[in-house]
Parts: structure tokens; sequence; C-alpha cells
């Protein structure tokens, strides 16, 4: 778990500079950066901009939403990620989301109104927990979050969990589960892409979600295809 107090007295680095980002987002982004400091890379530092790209992106063309509860819980989403392996996973979200409310209470930059509802987005929005956020920004949350899990970043993001949990690539009998065998991919890294990132374009609740993760499927689906005949030695 992170530890919240490792922020305090500590000087603010250098963090990346995000346009058009206001100057409260700026002071969480630096409360951010300094929690992340030793965040795995799979939900570093990185995916947090990432993210939080993806939502401000996905809020301005659906429109509706309120910026200041979509960018807020963006920045905030992901401050305690237990590995995906451990019986503690299901409760990052709920964990982040309690830091969360701590950084926006003690910043009083937010009516408690909508900290709420940036806390509430941040409960809800793990893919574990497998639940529907109740309002648009919560929605928009968890379409920006499963986006980076998909296309070449979510490979990229799926291989360096697998490395970092020291499983194989993939079954050499089976390696893309084509017999009745299940899927493990605690196992198997491979078996996530098709557990796991090939069915998130079907969770997406906003068309700009759905229209990215169409895309960033067929780029999978083409990865998948050239892994094939690279491991199966077939031109």
């Amino acid at each position: 778990m992170v530890d919240y107090s490792y922020s305090i007295g500590c000087s603010m680095r250098n963090v990346d500079k995000v346009d058009g980002m206001t100057g409260k987002l700026e002071q969480i982004l630096k409360t951010v950066e300094l929690l992340l400091h030793y965040q795995s890379p799979a939900h570093d530092f990185q995916h947090i901009l990432r993210v939080y790209r993806n939502a401000e992106m996905i809020s301005k063309k659906e429109q509706g939403a309120d910026l200041d509860i979509v960018l807020a819980a963006a920045l905030l989403h992901d401050l305690v990620v237990y590995p995906k392996g451990s019986m503690k996973a299901v409760h990052s979200a709920d964990e982040s989301a309690d830091i969360a409310k701590k950084i926006l209470s003690e910043q009083n930059y937010y009516s408690s109104e909508k900290i709420e509802k940036i806390v509430c987005a941040i409960r809800t929005h793990s893919y574990s927990k497998r639940m529907i956020p109740s309002t648009l920004e919560g929605k928009i949350l968890q379409d920006a979050d499963r986006l980076d899990a998909i296309g070449a970043i979510g490979i990229a993001r799926t291989f360096s969990v697998g490395g970092s949990e020291n499983r194989s690539l993939y079954n050499s009998n089976d390696p893309f589960c084509e017999s009745d065998r299940e899927l493990d991919d605690t196992r198997w890294t491979l078996d996530h892409i098709k557990k796991k990132l090939l069915i998130l374009k079907n969770s997406m609740h906003t068309k700009t979600a759905r229209e990215i993760a169409e895309q960033r499927t067929d780029f999978i689906e083409s990865f998948l295809n050239q892994l094939r005949s690279e491991i199966l030695c077939r031109k």
C-alpha cells in the first residue's frame, strides 16, 4: 500500500506538464507523482497521465460531464495497486478512494459534494470489482482506465505485469488456448490477452470509448496473428 505520509515534507520534483491543467489539478498531480514514486511500471505515474488524457478527451467529446470530477478522479484513481495475484487486489480501488478523500479534504479545492462524487468514481472504476458506475463521470473514468488496458500500450502493460509476477509467456502445448483447456492468466501471460483484453471493448460506456476500443482491439488481433506466425513458424 502507498504511504500517504511520504509526500509530507518532501520537495516537489518536476512532473510532466499537461496542457490546460488548472492550478488545483497541478497540485494534485504533484502529490500523486510523489505517492507513485515506487509504483510498478504497469500502474505508474505515466499510466495516470494516460488515463487523465483519455478521460479529458472522452469528456470533451461526450459532453455533460463535470470536468472537475472526472479529471481529479483520473489523477487519483490508482494510488494503491496490489499485485494482480494478490488477494488484496480487489481492495485497491477502495483504498485509493480513501486516500483520495484525505488528499482532497486537506487541499480544500472542492466542495464536499464534489469530493464525494470524485471518491465514488474512483471506488467503482476497478475491473476486478465488476461494478457499473452510477454517474457519467464514473463511467468516463472507467472507460479511460480500460482504454489504457488495450491496444499497443495494453499489450506492453500485460507483459510487464506477467514478467513482474514471473509468469510464462504462454502455454507451450496450446499457446492460443484452442483446445478445451481453461484460460489461466495466473500462469500464462498470453491467456490474459484472451481472457480480458479482447473483451474489454464490450464493457465501454461511451460512444467515444467504444470507437477507440474497437480500433485498439483490432490492433491486438493483428498482434496475435503475427505472434501466432512466429510461435508456430508459419509464413
